[in-house]
């Protein structure tokens, strides 16, 4: 079945239905991701880890799918019909947001801020509120800027995303992931600039962080591990 076909299914059979308890339904899921096994057995599309040589990964979450037409983009149409096939990756909720550039111009521009008019007679400023108390993700961080990505046996699955924040979604969506790292893996993964987001049963430290890259690309390049980040899902 074409992924048409079941996009139009899932539609007509109306949003109440799809938001309940997932059914199964007669069709090849695998029509959906181009005969990609995206299930846990097959690593959700990465059956090869990341430290290994030919390492791809298998899935993209972000707000840029047009960037990477091989790759499953888990936001658009296609999460009204992933529910359908709940032994498949799913789409993390909510989407993904715009991901925020320093020094890109807003439009249009915020309106001028006047300062109100004068009272009289004039009364004393009050006091600042306290400030609100850090707003938690679930996660704690367990390590910081290495230059070394997790390798451990426990590996789940990895891909692309666009944020830290849209690391931790996916995490979120698989059910057996209880640790992501984000990290940039510079002149690998087909020369993507995105964060790599590899996901994990455990939580894991800075001891293993050991994947440092030294892989030779196709174009002759070797790739290199900065800016790895680990994050642990609180139970």
């Amino acid at each position: 079945m074409k992924l048409s076909a079941l996009i139009t299914a899932a539609i007509a059979a109306g949003a109440a239905s799809v938001a309940a308890a997932p059914a199964t339904i007669e069709a090849d899921p695998l029509a959906i991701f181009g005969g990609v096994d995206m299930s846990a057995k097959n690593f959700y599309g990465a059956p090869i880890r990341p430290w290994q040589f030919g390492a791809k990964p298998g899935w993209y979450y972000g707000y840029f799918p047009w960037l990477f037409p091989w790759l499953p983009c888990l936001h658009g149409p296609i999460c009204t019909v992933l529910p359908w096939f709940p032994w498949v990756i799913q789409c993390p909720k909510p989407p993904p947001k715009p991901p925020v550039f320093p020094g890109w111009p807003t439009w249009p521009p915020p309106p001028p801020q006047w300062p109100p008019p004068p009272s009289w007679p004039p009364h004393p400023p009050p006091p600042p509120p306290p400030p609100p108390p850090p707003a938690g993700d679930g996660y704690t961080q367990t390590f910081k800027n290495l230059t070394g990505a997790t390798q451990a046996g426990d590996y789940v699955t990895f891909g692309l995303v666009d944020t830290v924040a849209d690391c931790k979604e996916m995490c979120n969506s698989i059910p057996e992931c209880g640790f992501a790292n984000s990290y940039y893996d510079v002149n690998g993964k087909d020369g993507s600039p995105l964060l790599t987001c590899s996901l994990f049963k455990g939580c894991h430290n800075a001891d293993t962080a050991t994947n440092t890259g030294g892989q030779t690309q196709p174009n002759g390049s070797i790739n290199y591990i900065r800016d790895s980040n680990g994050w642990c899902k609180k139970k």
